[in-house]
């Protein structure tokens, strides 16, 4: 279920719209106010090379944000929430949004210069809502975004308490890829010649017995 959308620029983080569900609140008593902080922090930290498709977890919820054309379109889901259907979601409000205001969006001076587009948002939430419209939406992605298993998913305390953009979370998800990368490599290797040493032992062992048994019969 989508709970909150937030659209913002991603040049200076203006909020540009949202739409926020009147009532979120977890176990903790944490209120649809400080997810929307969480959002506008998530967007001041964002930098012209950012990943386009990140996840940001807040238990009990996730943050799924899509960038495109300088803005990014940031979602609050449940966790349950198929991450395809959040980022078809994501890529239906970008595309109205582009279409909408266009040239408009960089001479926004401003905070939610298009709050009039919540009508819009309101209506997509009801369709995702939906799980027949999500099944038809979902036939509609594009290819990019067929394959979600490869996005950079973090949590929201690496982004807010520890001040990290999310370019350097990206690289640091990428190095941590590669590592895992090389160790399998690594551990390939090491098993391989693991198992060239058995074998050379056990033929050493078996043409040092025959020797022997030559010599003494012999």
């Amino acid at each position: 279920m989508v709970l909150m959308t937030m659209i913002g620029r991603v040049a200076d983080g203006l909020p540009l719209a949202a739409s926020v569900h009147n009532d979120i609140r977890d176990d903790s008593g944490r209120s649809g106010t400080e997810y929307q902080n969480q959002a506008k922090s998530i967007l001041r930290r964002l930098a012209s090379n950012s990943p386009s498709k990140t996840s940001i977890e807040t238990d009990p919820y996730i943050f799924h944000c899509l960038i495109d054309h300088d803005v990014c379109y940031i979602t609050l889901c449940e966790k349950n929430f198929p991450r395809k259907n959040a980022y078809a979601y994501l890529e239906d409000l970008a595309q109205e949004f582009i279409a909408q205001y266009g040239q408009k969006i960089q001479l926004a001076a401003r905070p939610y210069s298009f709050i009039e587009f919540d009508n819009y948002i309101q209506k997509m939430k009801k369709q995702y809502a939906d799980s027949r419209t999500s099944r038809e939406a979902m036939g509609r992605l594009r290819t990019d975004l067929r394959d979600v298993q490869n996005i950079m998913v973090t949590n929201i305390q690496d982004v807010i308490a520890r001040g990290e953009t999310l370019e350097n979370l990206d690289k640091k998800a990428s190095n941590l890829a590669s590592l895992s990368q090389q160790y399998r490599k690594d551990a390939v290797y090491l098993n391989r010649m693991s198992s060239l040493t058995k074998v050379g032992l056990t033929v050493g062992v078996i043409v040092l017995l025959s020797i022997i048994a030559y010599v003494f019969i012999f």
